[in-house]
């Protein structure tokens, strides 16, 4: 698997420039979501810079569950960061994109990084890691999942915990009956194409995850982490807290 460390082009942006735009003039304009498995969708831009008040219970509850030195991964416009750095928590807010960094930092965010998760230069020893709005989307299909959680246990203290939420899409695939109507010699069915587009800001397409929890239980266990789910939402999704394997002495 090739790793990308890069980060975004303005040009190819269009959140982060949906992100700035809304800081900018206030108007609440909305992100289309394109997919060739699903009808295109409409994200209203303002929920992106959403308060405490209104957030799902997932996100509260992992808010809730954080402690010490804490990484805030794909920090979009920075409404967990900020909500913690008001809660006196130390919180690193990295995105790779560099609107989307200037928007944090103009909101008040005082640790940000426009830099890649996968970046060598990513230093770690931080407490708590948060992946949120489905953490494991990063991974991109199943066979980057080992990696990308390998890469996230590197960057925990000891005694360190990674929060990070998903869901299952078999609802998708569930006929009339109950049964799934997967084919189970094909891809796994979580596995997403994704494109956003912005006014004429158009990005690339891309790939992105949502897992099922026996399947993030059992990549956690190989990249030698303890895992449990601590949430469960009103549709498939979760909130899972991975930590490193305990040893016994």
């Amino acid at each position: 698997m090739t790793i990308d460390t890069q980060t975004l082009a303005p040009k190819r942006d269009p959140m982060g420039a949906a992100i700035l735009d809304y800081l900018t003039t206030g108007r609440a304009k909305t992100l289309t979501v394109m997919s060739s498995m699903f009808d295109d969708d409409e994200m209203p831009v303002d929920y992106l810079f959403r308060t405490t008040d209104s957030m799902p219970p997932l996100e509260l509850k992992a808010l809730e569950m954080t402690r010490g030195t804490t990484l805030d991964v794909g920090a979009g416009a920075g409404c967990h960061a900020l909500a913690l750095q008001q809660r006196g928590v130390s919180v690193k807010a990295i995105d790779v994109s560099p609107l989307s960094c200037e928007a944090m930092r103009r909101r008040g965010i005082a640790d940000v990084e426009c830099i890649n998760l996968f970046d060598p230069r990513l230093g770690g020893g931080f407490d708590t890691i948060l992946m949120l709005m489905n953490g494991t989307g990063i991974a991109g299909k199943m066979s980057g999942l080992g990696g990308l959680l390998r890469r996230v246990a590197s960057l925990l203290a000891l005694g360190g915990q990674i929060l990070i939420d998903s869901s299952d899409l078999s609802y998708v695939y569930q006929d009339e009956d109950g049964g799934m109507d997967i084919d189970l010699s094909g891809k796994y069915y979580g596995e997403v194409d994704y494109q956003m587009r912005y006014g004429r800001v158009e990005g690339l397409p891309f790939d992105w995850l949502y897992v099922d929890y026996p399947l993030l239980s059992a990549a956690a266990r190989e990249a030698g982490l303890d895992c449990r789910i601590v949430a469960e939402g009103d549709h498939y999704d979760y909130l899972a807290q991975l930590s490193l394997e305990r040893t016994n002495p």
